[in-house]
Parts: C-alpha cells; sequence; structure tokens
C-alpha cells in the first residue's frame, strides 16, 4: 500500500543516492498501477506519485526545491545534512 510514509522513504533514498533517478520513476509507475493507496490521502499521493512517475522527462524534471514541495504536500520539513566524504 501506498502510504505517505512509503512516498518519503523513496524520495529520501533517492535524494541520499540510495536509489537512481530510474529506479525512482520506475517506482512510481509500477507503484500507481499495482499497488492501492491509502484511502484518506489517496488525492496527494496519487498526485505525488504521479509527478515522481515523470521525473526522467526532461521538461518535468524535478528541481530541489520541488523535492522539498512535495515531501511538504506529505507532511514533511525536508532538512539538509552535509558530511564530510571519505
Amino acid at each position: 500500500m501506498i502510504t505517505r510514509e512509503t512516498v518519503r522513504s523513496r524520495i529520501s533514498a533517492y535524494l541520499n543516492h540510495q536509489l537512481s533517478l530510474e529506479e525512482l520513476v520506475d517506482w512510481a509507475e509500477r507503484a500507481l498501477l499495482d499497488e492501492a493507496v491509502e484511502e484518506r490521502d489517496a488525492v496527494v499521493l496519487r498526485d505525488v506519485v504521479a509527478r515522481l512517475g515523470l521525473a526522467d522527462v526532461r521538461q518535468f524534471g524535478l528541481t530541489w526545491e520541488d523535492f522539498s514541495t512535495l515531501l511538504a504536500r506529505l507532511g514533511y520539513i525536508t532538512e539538509v545534512r552535509v558530511v564530510a566524504a571519505d
């Protein structure tokens, strides 16, 4: 089931380089077709996941601000943490 937490987790994994853009887009496309959406948040979840599904199309690419806005729609605040590269 697609929940706010599920989508937050996928976006976070992408932003932390644990998931490629291709993997994020593939998940979003499959999720809308194959998974149920939590009913109380259905409109927001469908909108956000549909937007993620278009992220690999040049005209619909996502900026940092876009991700921050999508996360805010899901009820999350985006924070940046910078750490030294090893």
